[in-house]
Order: structure tokens, then sequence, then C-alpha cells
């Protein structure tokens, strides 16, 4: 089984014709004549699962097939079992989701072809992963981006949205200009201690969220660093006027925003309202985190 490979396959993901893409993967699979045993989730977070049945049963090399959300899970998978050190694990990706964030950092093609001969060409990169602990002690770990506060708030939203795109996170955005309150927290970066009003606090590795925002300045998904973005007490206009900023990075220069390089970050929101916590457009709790950096934690497999 170390020369084999175990797809996890998410039916439910993009808004293409799921059975028609599922023919066409295993079609070029088999004419590669690469060896492979699959899965399909049922549920959410069942990725976790059958990732964690598949390193115990030998499986070495995984696919994850599916969006940002199937590949989020697979990670926490890979790196929740405890069967081997996760560097050890090559996971490769077939994009079939509707934003599909992580792949635009490292130019993975959304033609299903092109990233399944990626696959068979073996060169890897070993990625950073960030590790969010909670205050429930609930571990949860992201390979792009996590946050809390407005992004939260909109991904808390998109569910009935998703099927349309990308641009779903842009109109989930522009409806949520209407309602959302920013949010007071404690911050601690480094040896820096900050009590602040914002509107999300980010913590990135790659370069993309959201369908193709731009939103944290200098990631490096190899350098064993977190990219924080702090976007203070925006109004509704700066918001607004400063959308086009949002998907060409430029925010991360306005007078409002701020960035920081760190290898752990702890936040607490003091306001009286809840604020979501997204990782990879999942929710995955509320309020307060201690977000770490995990260096080489897993080998990608990339163009």
């Amino acid at each position: 089984m170390l020369n084999s490979f175990f797809i996890i396959v998410n039916p439910s993901s993009g808004n293409t014709n799921f059975k028609k893409s599922w023919e066409t993967i295993t079609h070029f699979l088999k004419l590669k004549n690469i060896n492979f045993s699959y899965s399909f989730t049922e549920y959410r977070k069942h990725e976790e699962i059958l990732v964690d049945k598949a390193i115990k049963q030998g499986y070495r090399n995984i696919i994850s097939v599916g969006g940002d959300g199937t590949l989020h899970h697979v990670v926490n998978g890979i790196m929740k079992q405890r069967y081997i050190k996760t560097s050890k694990i090559k996971l490769g990706v077939i994009p079939l989701g509707t934003g599909n964030d992580w792949i635009k950092t490292y130019g993975i093609p959304l033609s299903i072809k092109k990233s399944i001969n990626i696959i068979i060409n073996n060169k890897t990169i070993y990625q950073d992963i960030g590790c969010i602990n909670m205050i429930d002690n609930k571990i949860e770990y992201f390979n792009n981006l996590a946050g809390i506060g407005y992004d939260g708030y909109i991904v808390n939203k998109l569910t009935y949205l998703k099927k349309i795109g990308s641009i779903a996170f842009l109109i989930s955005g522009l409806y949520g200009l209407f309602f959302y309150k920013n949010k007071k927290y404690e911050i601690k970066i480094n040896n820096l201690s900050l009590n602040k009003k914002c509107l999300m606090i980010l913590v990135g590795l790659c370069k993309y969220s959201g369908g193709g925002l731009q939103i944290t300045k200098d990631p490096n998904p190899l350098d064993g660093l977190l990219d924080i973005t702090l976007v203070k007490n925006f109004s509704f206009f700066e918001l607004l006027f400063n959308i086009p900023n949002l998907y060409n990075g430029k925010i991360v220069n306005h007078k409002k925003v701020i960035n920081y390089k760190t290898k752990q970050i702890i936040v607490k929101n003091i306001s009286n309202s809840s604020s979501f916590i997204e990782a990879d457009g999942e929710i995955i709790g509320i309020n307060s985190f201690n977000i770490s950096i995990m260096p080489n934690a897993i080998q990608f497999l990339i163009p």
C-alpha cells in the first residue's frame, strides 16, 4: 500500500455533475495505471474517519477530491491520527469544489487530467499547518487561512449560497455589511498585548481565501510563520469602497490594517456578543483561540 493511493471523495462538492466528474477521474487514474482505493464521504467531517482508517491500513498517499472544505477535513484527519509522523504522508488534490482557494497558491489547475498528472509527477513540498486550540480544549488544524470576526460571520451565512460558486462569498459579504457589528478583542502577538475593536482578525498560511480574496500581506506556507492581519474598525462605506482592494491584495496597505509575522497568536473576544471562528471556510468554534504553527507538517503534491 505504500505505492497505492487512497482517495477520499466528497460527492457533494462543487456545482458540477459529480457522476460525470467521477467517471472522468477513474478513467484517467486507470489510464495511468495508478493503483487506488476510494471512499465517498457520507456526512460532515467523515473525511477524518476515512483518513484515519486508511493510514491505519498502511496507506501513505492520500488524494482529496472536492473543495477547500474537503481538503480541510482530510488535513485534520492526517494531523489527528497517531499511527505515523504526519510528514510521511503525501497529499494530492483533485479540485471539484466551488472556491478552491488553496490550489490557487500553488497553481494547481481545475482540470481533472492536469491535476492527476501533477499527482503522478510526485513533486512535493513540506507545507506548514496551523494548529488552533480553542477554549473548550478542542483542537482543529488548517492548511490555508483561519480567522475570527466578519469572515467567520460571512462563512456562517454561506450555507445556502455555496452552490453558486466563488461569488457566493462576495454576495454574502455585501449582505452582511448591513448587519455585522465589529467586536472587541484582547490579542497577544509576540511580545505585544493589544486591546482593539476589529472587523476581523486573520491568520494566513497561503495567499487566497473566500473565493479569491487576498487579505494577508506576505503569507508563505513554507516559512514556519503565521501571517497575521488585523482589520480594525472599518465603517460600512470604508469596507464597501475597498472591495476591489480585497481581491487585488492592496487592502493590506490600508491605514486601518495592521500586519504581523509570528509563530503564535492568542485572541479573546471581550464583546457582549459571540464571534465565529472559521478555518479554511469551515465554522469551527466561537470567541477565543490560541493558534500556533506546525512547520513542515505534511507533504503536498504540487506542480
